[in-house]
């Protein structure tokens, strides 16, 4: 095995963090960012966080069918690119060399002639389809739309896509042969913004589509791809029920994840005559949250979300039964792949350790490592599971890391992070920069999933919808303190809040109804207005974020936003903050960031203020994600930890 493959070249990525001289004394600002109020960044702290800045992780994308090697996401230098790895541990090949991220990939099915990548322009999430030819890469697309949701036909000889070029609105459905653009044709125009493909049938005359509508209604249709007729596979019910993956089993059977009838998304097939699904795993209690089927048709991959770690499955498709699987230690899976000759792969981040790609035989079970990133970082901290029941009874629970007590004896500050979406999930995942806050700092971190947080079931997700149940989950904020407030590991009087996206929102609100708990801030693109916030994020999304906040169109739902809107309760704010802001954000406005960045300054309140000209929805590109962090532990030590030292100079 091949250790510390992903640490080449780390001295000179440091390096160009620091102006000229090794005696340097502040960091060096990447010159795509701007700050106001940011004191100048110790070039010391850059040397105490460095092996902090360097770790990578890989991700795998899928296998090449001819080679038998692994199609990976890493970023080995400032941003992500496509990389293949020929054989377990062996070194990676870079495949794509773009100044922007690269979000995507795939290898063509059957041949493996083709290389596919997805990226957009700095941060913008207008994303195109690129093919990669000998290292540069081709726009399939143009330059117009948002371009995604790649899946290719059986035989490898087309793909489907979604765009909405044609409208900026709209998602439409095309198919096309990557070989030769000219082949591109609309199969169908959508309305709204949640159309995409979800599988080809074996013959690549039918097709699964699926349309998004919220976190808990989507739809599955079938469409025949030569006469355009589309029906829906499950009729609606009064009960609101939602898909996640869908595919053809051989047979042409249908199989779906889905939470018809029940509160955990479950596997299920779809009956094609009754289009009822029946339920083919027998957890209960926990969401399936992924599948892949072995093209063989002799069992299916699933994973299941249980309290947010996540459990790998095998299902015999003749039995119905379940397979010994390998045992994998506690953490999050993703990029659950299955290669034709019948190798499982996926992606696998522990608290310990940042994501690596593995493989197994379904016969032999023998696990196989591709990739090591992590063999020369400082390690992760396990989180415990801590439990409470909020204001009205509900159970609520969150991911508690502590610092080691024998190092940092007595009562510790904590900052409180909370997760974006707010569909989303705070997991026992990899903590990357932020292991330094725990490990250097003895800085206790804290993930809450307070209500609306997926994992927990379709009720519990749609317990914050609507302007009028918002802040139920800002009251959730408060059952966590209480239990804080009397752990003998924490210190009460030395305690912030953090937050990205809906996360920024959850910071605001907390530092606004929790002033006497919070003594500082960081929002990171988070929202600040939800008027405002409405009225300026992309066109193609403003009806699906209608339905989870509210509809600033209607007069009440828009005097309930704002009512509720941190701007409008900024003079409650009281504790210095910082605001992190992607110039190109599609999602929150970057005024969103000026208006509470302007709103605090002028009632003389602390804001510092870090924008990034380069960035959409969070800093992808090392040097400015490195800037943020250091600015940010700088942020904790003067206004949290008390220990900062004196600012050579402010900018």
């Amino acid at each position: 095995m091949v250790r510390g493959w992903f640490l080449a070249g780390l001295a000179a990525l440091a390096a160009s963090l620091l102006p000229h001289g090794a005696l340097a004394a502040s960091v060096e600002m990447p010159p795509a960012l701007t700050v106001s109020g940011v004191p100048a960044v110790p070039a010391s702290l850059m040397e105490q966080a460095k092996p902090y800045l360097e770790y990578r992780s890989a991700r795998l994308l899928g296998w090449h069918p001819v080679r038998r090697s692994v199609l990976i996401g890493a970023r080995l230098e400032d941003g992500r690119q496509l990389y293949e790895v020929p054989a377990p541990g062996a070194a990676p090949r870079q495949l794509t060399f773009g100044e922007e991220p690269v979000v995507a990939g795939e290898f063509a099915p059957v041949s493996g002639d083709v290389t596919l990548a997805l990226a957009d322009r700095q941060g913008d999430e207008q994303y195109q389809i690129f093919r990669v030819d000998d290292g540069h890469m081709v726009s399939l697309t143009g330059e117009d739309g948002r371009n995604l949701g790649i899946r290719w036909t059986a035989d490898g000889k087309r793909i489907g896509y979604s765009t909405t070029r044609r409208t900026g609105l709209d998602t439409d459905l095309h198919i096309m042969d990557p070989r030769d653009p000219a082949t591109d044709r609309l199969v169908m125009e959508g309305r709204g913004g949640g159309w995409s493909f979800a599988d080809f049938s074996e013959d690549g005359k039918r097709a699964l589509l699926y349309n998004y509508i919220s976190v808990a209604i989507s739809r599955l249709f079938e469409i025949n791809l030569e006469t355009r007729v589309l029906r829906a596979l499950v009729p609606p019910t009064a009960e609101p029920f939602a898909f996640g993956s869908a595919r053809y089993a051989p047979g042409g059977r249908i199989l779906a994840i889905t939470d018809f009838g029940a509160e955990q998304r479950y596997l299920a097939e779809i009956d094609r005559v009754t289009g009822l699904p029946r339920r083919l795993n027998p957890e209960t209690d926990w969401a399936v949250e992924d599948f892949r089927i072995d093209p063989e048709g002799r069992f299916l991959a699933y994973v299941v979300n249980e309290n947010g770690l996540s459990r790998l499955r095998l299902l015999d498709l003749a039995t119905g039964r379940i397979r010994a699987a390998p045992a994998l230690p506690g953490g999050i899976l993703t990029g659950l792949s299955i290669a034709p000759w019948g190798e499982v792969g996926f992606s696998l981040t522990t608290a310990a350790s940042p994501g690596d790609v593995w493989s197994f035989d379904p016969d032999r079970l023998e696990l196989t490592r591709w990739t090591e990133s992590g063999a020369d970082l400082p390690p992760g901290v396990e989180p415990e599971i801590v439990t409470v029941k909020s204001f009205d009874g509900l159970t609520v629970s969150g991911l508690l890391y502590r610092p080691d007590a024998s190092r940092f004896p007595g009562p510790r500050p904590l900052v409180m992070v909370f997760h974006g979406g707010p569909e989303g999930q705070s997991r026992p995942g990899f903590l990357g920069r932020s292991n330094h806050m725990v490990n250097e700092l003895g800085v206790a971190l804290f993930f809450p999933n307070v209500r609306g947080s997926t994992g927990y079931g379709k009720r519990f997700v749609a317990l914050d919808d609507g302007p009028f149940r918002r802040e139920d989950a800002v009251r959730d904020v408060g059952a966590f303190l209480k239990r804080l407030r009397h752990d003998s590991g924490i210190d009460r009087t030395r305690m912030a809040v953090s937050g990205a996206s809906y996360g920024g929102y959850m910071t605001l609100a907390a530092l606004i109804r929790y002033p006497k708990d919070f003594r500082a801030g960081v929002s990171i693109v988070g929202i600040s207005d939800f008027v405002t916030f409405l009225e300026g994020t992309g066109e193609y999304r403003r009806d699906l974020r209608r339905l989870e906040y509210g509809d600033e169109r209607d007069p009440a739902e828009r005097r309930k936003l704002k009512a509720i809107s941190p701007l409008t309760k900024v003079k409650r704010i009281r504790a210095p903050l910082l605001v992190v802001t992607g110039a190109n954000d599609p999602r929150v406005p970057p005024s969103e960031a000026d208006q509470i960045v302007a709103a605090l300054r002028a009632q003389g309140g602390t804001a510092w203020h870090v924008v990034a000209a380069d960035e959409g929805h969070g800093f992808e590109k090392k040097p400015n994600a490195d800037y943020q962090f250091l600015a940010t532990v700088l942020f904790w030590q003067r206004y949290l930890l008390g220990t900062a030292p004196d600012a050579v100079a402010s900018r």
